[in-house]
């Protein structure tokens, strides 16, 4: 029989340190290193039967750790309790940029911009304020700055932008019953182009290429209303785009809708869609009723995500050397697409929209609000 080891130092535990380290434990976003430390000295604080301190070696079986990792933390709670259970800091290389040189880099790149660009970029900025590009990049990176990008916007001047914004979106969040909601618009002067040199296929390591110049055959006009709720496309293709065409495509609406339902179309503010005989047509169809969405808020009109499609799926890398072949496509695409339409789901309020773009007029000087 060995002789007797060292007695242990008791680990006694106060109700904070039991409590917190019981929410170390319990808690799904504390991290896993943690959150054994805590259940290693819970386990030491526990007596044996025989009313003296749980060994290590029992402590190591309960949490699947050694002896030595035991020992490790039991002592360092003991010493720091449990601001012990942390990492400790590691030796690593000595902090050369300062809190003020990061606050001055930041406050640089937004107030300012270089002389000779509209822009900075990371060599610009290290010659400015006397830093490593490395540490520029790593500071725009830490503060999502990115002055090499710009994103567009635009904001309506309609006078009821918010009376229509209401209505529009009301249609798409709560359509009417017995109604259909076709989000209608035209995709005018789409051209048929040619390539002036074939186009060579994509190969391993080389994407597809094409000549830059082309040769135009023509232009054609698509008038499409996309089902807010289906998802469904009704097409008409036409060279012109006036009144005429605009009514010739209400009227193809009017036979394909059944006859039992209104139709709420929403449109934009094009004058075709204004026209006197337009407002005529309507009188004599009453089940038809046109929503227009505020003057420069194209982004209101669903049919636009699905232009955006057809557009980036069909017709920019497409090749037709005719008009007759260019809307040969387009209609074969729609047809496919209403084999399987996917619905393009709108989520927020009127309320919500409103307010994103308050947030923009608020960071415009000189805005009037």
């Amino acid at each position: 029989m060995g002789r007797p080891g060292p007695r242990l130092a008791e680990l006694v535990l106060s109700d904070h340190e039991r409590q917190v380290l019981g929410a170390w434990v319990r808690g799904q976003s504390t991290p896993q290193a943690l959150a054994l430390r805590a259940r290693i000295v819970l386990a030491c604080a526990e007596v044996e039967p025989d009313g003296l301190p749980r060994s290590v070696s029992s402590v190591a079986v309960v949490t699947g750790v050694t002896t030595e990792t035991v020992s490790k933390w039991r002592s360092r709670f003991l010493r720091d309790r449990l601001d012990g259970l942390g990492d400790a800091p590691r030796p690593g290389r000595v902090r050369t940029v300062t809190d003020e040189q990061v606050a001055e880099l930041v406050r640089t790149t937004l107030e300012t911009k270089p002389k000779n660009a509209t822009h900075w970029s990371t060599r610009s900025m290290a010659e400015r304020v006397g830093l490593s590009q490395s540490t520029v990049s790593r500071v725009w990176r830490a503060f999502g700055l990115q002055p090499h990008r710009a994103e567009s916007f635009k904001l309506s001047t309609d006078p009821f932008f918010v009376d229509k914004v209401h209505d529009v979106v009301g249609l798409y969040l709560d359509p009417p019953e017995r109604a259909l909601v076709l989000c209608v618009d035209e995709k005018s002067q789409i051209q048929a182009l040619d390539r002036s040199q074939p186009v060579l296929p994509m190969m391993p390591g080389v994407p597809e290429r094409a000549s830059h110049d082309y040769l135009r055959a023509g232009t054609t006009t698509l008038f499409a209303a996309l089902d807010a709720t289906t998802g469904k496309v009704i097409g008409s293709l036409h060279r012109r785009h006036r009144t005429a065409e605009f009514k010739k495509f209400l009227a193809k609406l009017d036979r394909e809708v059944p006859a039992g339902l209104d139709v709420h179309l929403i449109c934009d503010n094009y004058a075709t869609h204004k026209t006197e005989t337009v407002k005529k047509w309507l009188l004599a169809h009453p089940r038809f009723h046109l929503h227009f969405t505020p003057t420069g808020s194209s982004w209101l009109n669903l049919v636009e995500r699905w232009f955006a499609e057809l557009t980036d799926k069909k017709l920019r890398r497409g090749v037709h050397r005719s008009v007759q072949a260019l809307e040969r496509d387009i209609r074969a695409w729609v047809a496919d697409w209403n084999t399987n339409p996917r619905p393009y789901v709108w989520t927020k309020t009127a309320d919500q929209i409103l307010e994103s773009l308050a947030g923009y007029i608020r960071r415009i000087k000189d805005s009037g609000h």
